[in-house]
């Protein structure tokens, strides 16, 4: 049986958009990245123009996951600002389209960089390209919420209590087997929420090198990617989230830092990418950086239980990856914990 995730009614789509989007002209080529275990996404080939499709997975899903509406809303808001998004087209709601609600963005050309590693560029690329991803971070984090209509994006409150007890429910909701470090964590988080220090912006909620799309020969972003996970909360999980990736193993399984020689590559220590983004942003140095390395660490194990759990029902976007990521739960839970302790 085909996994509905690996595909989509192409005539419907060709149809849809020929009516809705203006200067659509087919015929359609299809070609599905390997990218986006969460929400599906493809590109659009057509001879004047390629667009890129990013759908909800089909099936049964998570209450609030896979916010494609979200996704187009933020991405949509963000065009004119120092933050590089790709243009968005159109969404469409209706389920009868493909079976489930889809949006259409411009295919930004360019390169994805999926290991912080950059191998094959100089020193001075490396540290440029880890500069501007530095850079976007912070605009990000100075974007007038109100200004671009996303003031209503996320709840008033505590940003960390609410994620802490969303995360805490979808976990368990996709919980297949005990694992007592994930269960240490959420009570340890609980008890070591930091005091709302009043900053409230858009987070990105998943910021990191492979989400991002850089020039194809220079180091300037693009546009950054994933949305799904962004709202209006504390801007100190993304930096957190950069961080808690650099930890992982190198190579292509871990994606991360961990064992590299960073001054050998020309590439920022933890404490020099944390201190250019506060200059940036004119804030002081940051209490507790444990506990947001630790929060995210704990949100991450939550994210891949639910694609494990997609893989075991069936429905992931990439089901062997799913399956494989799924091995990480136990071991990214006990990240957090030791992050948490300062470890």
């Amino acid at each position: 049986m085909t996994n509905a995730a690996q595909t989509f009614d192409v005539p419907a789509v060709e149809a849809y958009l020929t009516e809705n989007l203006p200067g659509f002209s087919g015929p359609i080529t299809v070609r599905k990245f390997d990218v986006g275990q969460s929400n599906p996404t493809f590109l659009l080939k057509t001879p004047g123009h390629n667009y890129v499709l990013r759908r909800k997975p089909p099936g049964v899903l998570l209450k609030s996951a896979h916010a494609v509406d979200r996704e187009f809303r933020v991405q949509s808001a963000l065009a004119g600002t120092d933050v590089p998004v790709a243009r968005m087209h159109l969404l469409c709601e209706d389920d009868d389209v493909i079976g489930s609600a889809f949006y259409v963005m411009d295919h930004v050309d360019g390169r994805n960089l999926n290991e912080p590693t950059l191998d094959g560029m100089t020193n001075a690329d490396r540290g440029a390209v880890m500069d501007d991803m530095n850079r976007v971070l912070a605009a990000l984090h100075e974007v007038d919420i109100d200004a671009v209509g996303l003031s209503d994006f996320g709840p008033q409150g505590n940003y960390y209590e609410r994620q802490i007890a969303r995360w805490s429910k979808q976990y368990r909701a996709s919980e297949t087997e005990s694992v007592p470090d994930m269960d240490r964590l959420m009570a340890a988080l609980t008890e070591r929420l930091p005091a709302d220090d009043g900053q409230r912006t858009l987070v990105h909620g998943d910021y990191r090198i492979d989400n991002m799309i850089f020039e194809a020969t220079g180091t300037r972003c693009l546009a950054v990617l994933d949305w799904e996970l962004s709202t209006i909360g504390h801007p100190y999980a993304d930096l957190a989230a950069v961080i808690m990736q650099w930890q992982m193993p190198a190579g292509p399984e871990g994606r991360g830092l961990a064992g590299i020689d960073r001054a050998a590559l020309g590439l920022p220590s933890d404490a020099e990418f944390i201190a250019r983004y506060c200059e940036r942003r004119s804030i002081s140095a940051i209490d507790d950086f444990g506990f947001y390395l630790g929060f995210c660490f704990f949100r991450m194990t939550a994210i891949i239980q639910g694609v494990l759990k997609r893989g075991l029902d069936g429905n992931a976007s990439n089901p062997e990856r799913a399956m494989k990521l799924g091995t990480y739960v136990p071991v990214f839970a006990g990240h957090g914990l030791r992050a948490l302790n300062g470890a």
